[in-house]
């Protein structure tokens, strides 16, 4: 079927690019494959990652690309759910099975059929509640409110969490049990300021995003903003980099972005000054675009084990091209690697 306009920009905002989603660093081509490989499988996922690493997202690939991908995509946010309502949302209810329950509701579970249920959060998951999880990872049934039989159905369950859940188990807030159902594969996603070589081509695509959502024409970042998202700590992690860049597009100002980086507290970068207050702007720049060139070059190495052939391509530019950037930045690969690197590869 032929996606209109409208239908199209929406599955972009869903599902970005794989360049977009996995990036460059070892870390996240290592989870790009994991993903990859369990995604046609039916084994439970949990997603480990600090607030606003993309744990939906990832989520949204897996379904995309599993054998449910037909099916629907149901999310459950575990703590934006009050604990009285939990179990209705969860499972339905009947008619009259408490008082206001006028009608028959279906639950998530059940609007999950043939496809996939991401429980957000599930460490905040009530314990009373996660032994009826617990029934419906083992065996697809659960028992809707005001019902002693019954339903089942077929679905993928995948799980996110920002919290180490073995401390929860061992503090009594999560069961071990369920732990070990939900755990077929752990997925760790890595904060964004371990993924600095990726900060550039976020931005890029944010920017891009958001231009087309809001009809606006701005200027790519300047190298100088761009090494101050590079140096920032993130403790938002990605979600806190789109903010920003939809900032930056609604305003189109850069000092949207780099105010805001400082009044958190951020570790912005900041060239040294010389004493008698004359600022040098092209060196300024200058070191300002090496120094985050040679980072995103280290990391393309990384992704790539060092062969730089592979390494030139993933950047665009020619074998020739990173050779002189390599040895003009001083980035030596590892000798032991340095049989992998021919320009035959």
């Amino acid at each position: 079927m032929k996606e209109n306009g409208a239908d199209a920009r929406l599955a972009e905002e869903l599902y970005p690019p794989e360049a977009v989603l996995f990036g460059c660093t070892a870390a996240m081509a290592g989870i790009r494959d994991s993903v990859q490989k369990i995604a046609e499988t039916n084994i439970p996922v949990l997603i480990e990652g600090e607030s606003g690493t993309g744990k939906e997202v990832i989520a949204k690939y897996i379904h995309q690309h599993s054998h449910c991908s037909g099916g629907p995509f149901v999310k459950v946010n575990c703590p934006a759910i009050p604990g009285t309502l939990v179990e209705s949302e969860l499972f339905g209810y009947e008619r009259g099975a408490f008082t206001g329950a006028f009608g028959t509701k279906p639950g998530r579970a059940e609007m999950a059929d043939c496809g996939t249920l991401f429980l957000d959060e599930i460490s905040e998951l009530a314990l009373n509640l996660q032994s009826k999880m617990l029934q419906l990872l083992q065996d697809g049934q659960f028992c809707p409110i005001g019902t002693r039989e019954d339903k089942k159905v077929e679905i993928r369950v995948v799980c996110a969490t920002n919290r180490r859940l073995d401390r929860e188990i061992a503090n009594g807030r999560f069961r071990q049990d369920l732990f070990y159902r939900i755990t077929g594969v752990v997925i760790p996603l890595p904060p964004l300021r371990e993924r600095v070589a990726d900060i550039p081509m976020l931005a890029a695509y944010f920017i891009r995003l958001y231009s087309e959502r809001y009809q606006r024409t701005v200027p790519p970042l300047s190298s100088v903003t761009m090494a101050r998202l590079t140096s920032h700590p993130w403790p938002g992690n990605i979600r806190e980099l789109e903010n920003l860049t939809k900032r930056y597009v609604v305003l189109g100002a850069e000092d949207a972005i780099t105010r805001d980086l400082k009044t958190r507290g951020g570790q912005v970068f900041e060239p040294g000054m010389p004493l008698d207050n004359s600022i040098p702007l092209k060196k300024v720049t200058r070191d300002a675009v090496r120094d985050l060139e040679s980072k995103i070059i280290l990391s393309t190495l990384q992704a790539n084990h060092w062969n730089r052939k592979r390494a030139a391509r993933a950047l665009k530019i020619s074998y020739r091209a990173l050779l002189y950037k390599l040895k003009r930045s001083g980035l030596d690969m590892p000798r032991e690697n340095q049989a992998e690197v021919s320009p035959a590869d």
